[in-house]
């Protein structure tokens, strides 16, 4: 752990000599020499801070649609960068290793990269946009507000790929130079509880929170066999999405056994397209599959059903949308587009 990435942390108050980290939803109570749940922020004499501020564990290069993101900016890259630690224990996390290994281990690796730095990279790879991705960005949420800051001068986007645990106060702070959001919308209450380690409500309503204050919302599901697959809580998801706005994108997703979820299958086609279904007929206008090249990751206008964005496995192949509309109907395209 580099050691300029120790800094003082913000959205706390001191409580008898804890810590109370009001940083996102789970509200940790911190004791002195203790970290959170997120095994990155930590009680030090009396003060919280952060441990992983600048502290890169991944900087990649990615299209926007591998978030994913298929109404912003599709076909431009996404500078990406994560640092460790997550406020969530799911059970099937892809990138444990980096996510639960400073509370598993108390290890924190990476290397300290300025905010200068990233937006310098970024633009230097051509990129549109900066994605705060991998793990959970509010876990290095003083870093992403600087970066975020110096990218929106730039000219760069910034867009969050986050499981929606954001607290109040932090997602009020980061939304007016925030661009979009994929947020995880998991499953139901017990889903959340038995595999996340955390609620179904406050997820909920960081997505009305974010699309009312005009960042762009997408949503992804990954659909897992025996645990979230159910007709019931499909459209469960699916009706709250379209009671926000039926032009917010849905994205379900396919599932494959890790970590700690290795013994449910892998998601088959059929569950994939039935979650799709169950989308469009919610009212959504623009329900995707993923993980299955070929395989609902069309845009299609939802008043004349001309296809406008071809997509095969994250690469776009056409782009039709005009100025936010379809070219043959007129028919506005919700998105950005430009």
């Amino acid at each position: 752990m580099a050691k300029e990435s120790t800094r003082a942390a913000q959205f706390w108050s001191k409580v008898d000599g804890d810590a109370q980290c009001i940083l996102c939803h789970q509200e940790c109570r911190v004791k002195p020499g203790k970290r959170g749940l997120c095994g990155v922020r930590e009680n030090q004499d009396g003060a919280l801070m952060t441990l992983v501020y600048g502290n890169l564990i991944a900087a990649n290069v990615d299209p926007i649609e591998k978030k994913p993101f298929y109404h912003f900016l599709p076909g431009s890259q996404a500078y990406s960068i994560a640092t460790m630690g997550c406020n969530f224990r799911c059970l099937h996390c892809q990138n444990a290793d980096i996510s639960q290994t400073p509370k598993e281990t108390g290890k924190i690796t990476g290397q300290y990269v300025s905010p200068e730095e990233v937006v310098a990279q970024a633009k230097e790879y051509g990129c549109q946009s900066i994605a705060y991705t991998y793990t959970e960005p509010t876990m290095f949420f003083e870093y992403a507000y600087d970066v975020s800051v110096l990218a929106k001068e730039s000219g760069l986007k910034n867009v969050f790929v986050s499981n929606g645990y954001t607290g109040e106060e932090a997602a009020k702070k980061i939304m007016p130079i925030l661009d979009a959001n994929n947020i995880d919308l998991k499953g139901d209450d017990e889903f959340y509880k038995r595999v996340c380690g955390a609620r179904l409500e406050p997820v909920k309503h960081n997505i009305e929170l974010m699309w009312g204050a005009g960042v762009w919302v997408e949503v992804t599901t990954l659909i897992i066999p025996g645990y979230n697959d159910s007709e019931e809580q499909l459209r469960g998801i699916a009706k709250f999405i379209a009671g926000v706005s039926p032009d917010m994108p849905w994205h379900v997703s396919g599932f494959y056994p890790m970590y700690k979820l290795r013994d449910a299958p892998s998601t088959g086609i059929e569950a994939l397209r039935r979650g799709v279904r169950i989308g469009h007929e919610a009212g959504l206008k623009y329900v995707y599959a993923g993980n299955v090249p070929g395989e609902n990751e069309d845009t299609k206008c939802p008043a004349c059903g001309e296809t406008l964005v071809e997509r095969s496995s994250y690469r776009v192949m056409k782009n039709s949308v005009v100025d936010g509309h379809c070219p043959k109907c007129g028919a506005a395209i919700a998105g950005v587009w430009a």
